[in-house]
């Protein structure tokens, strides 16, 4: 008999409740139910194809500025660079707080290849809240819920929204929020239970997205401090969710998507072995190779996580300028990390806060 999977209908060969089917986005099924967070400076095409190959069934682009996709900035549409034959549906997130210019720049992304519009209602970042997006839209759920109906009518393509649980302590409102959405043509709802106040601190409270799924009919996506299979598990059967989306545990471990479908940590080989992929791949998108180094540092500083040695080697790799110091670099700490094997040893604090925005 073949063994059973592992996310199905029904329960988990341990007897826990982990999944409840396919999720359903707009036309699309998507094959398991783990999502890669959009990460600004993270979700290039590069890390979204890794995470696609490794059991992530979306992954979105980080979040796009829609002034600057309407005004076809050069810088921007770089953003919109993607595998056409391995990122299906191509999921575009856009930000922005006015309705119109939003279906304007979400019309250019269907243009360039958008399958799926998810429109980011929970960045924190002043320089975004303070033009009356990102987490900002949270204290006006008829402008949010316009802004999702002027971009569904505006392109015909799915369009989802990622949230939080409010602005602040004093006005946690992400139920009523999501039903605005829903009211206005979303496919899906993703949820970052945290407030604008608190930023990235502090625990999430996977109370609230239970209180969206109970209060939409649309399907919704949990997030926040899912790091193993067994946070993926309690999350689905403590909140109902439909899917799990992931962000700060695959930075430096995209194999978490593996890993949360059963599958095996990676080898010490198959780590050295994707941190030289990747790192082709990355400065490959850039014209200059010193930019496309300087942007991978932090990437190496993720991946170095937990090995032995790993706080001399962030030492060592703040400074790599050369694409060449790079690959040796590369070669000779993964190479050392491989002989004295993967215990993850206490490392200082990483700062998510840049990428997560």
């Amino acid at each position: 008999m073949a063994p059973r999977p592992l996310f199905e209908k029904g329960f988990s060969p341990r007897g826990r409740f982990c999944y409840i089917g396919p999720m359903q986005l707009g036309p699309y099924t998507l094959p398991t139910p783990f999502v890669l967070a959009p990460m600004a400076g993270v979700s290039e095409m590069p890390f979204r194809r890794i995470a696609l190959e490794l059991g992530a069934s979306l992954a979105p682009t980080e979040l796009v500025s829609a002034e600057g996709l309407f005004r076809r900035s050069a810088r921007t549409l770089r953003y919109l660079r993607h595998d056409p034959s391995r990122e299906v549906p191509f999921c575009v997130q856009l930000f922005g707080g006015d309705p119109r210019r939003m279906a304007e720049a979400a019309c250019v992304a269907r243009d360039e290849g958008a399958q799926v519009i998810d429109l980011n209602m929970g960045c924190p970042v002043p320089k975004v809240t303070k033009g009356g997006a990102g987490s900002a839209l949270l204290c006006d759920p008829e402008r949010a819920e316009q802004i999702v109906a002027e971009v569904r009518a505006a392109t015909a393509l799915p369009v989802s929204a990622k949230i939080r649980s409010g602005w602040d302590s004093a006005r946690v409102n992400a139920a009523e929020v999501a039903r605005a959405l829903e009211r206005g043509g979303a496919c899906a709802i993703a949820v970052h239970p945290r407030t604008r106040a608190q930023g990235y601190s502090g625990a999430a409270d996977w109370s609230v997205i239970a209180d969206v799924k109970r209060s939409v009919k649309v399907p919704v996506i949990g997030n926040g401090d899912v790091g193993s299979q067994e946070d993926a598990e309690r999350m689905v059967r403590e909140t109902g969710c439909d899917a799990v989306m992931i962000g700060r545990a695959a930075l430096g471990n995209p194999w978490i998507f593996r890993e949360v479908l059963g599958g095996p940590k990676p080898s010490c080989a198959e780590r050295r072995a994707m941190v030289e992929r990747h790192f082709e791949e990355h400065v490959s998108l850039f014209e200059d190779l010193v930019m496309g180094v300087r942007s991978f540092r932090r990437m190496l500083l993720w991946y170095a996580r937990g090995l032995r040695g790993a706080a001399q080697f962030r030492v060592q790799a703040t400074g790599l300028e050369a694409p060449a110091d790079v690959r040796k670099a590369i070669a000779r700490f993964f190479g050392e990390a491989e002989s004295a094997g993967l215990e993850g040893l206490e490392e200082p604090e990483v700062d998510y806060a840049t990428a997560l925005g």
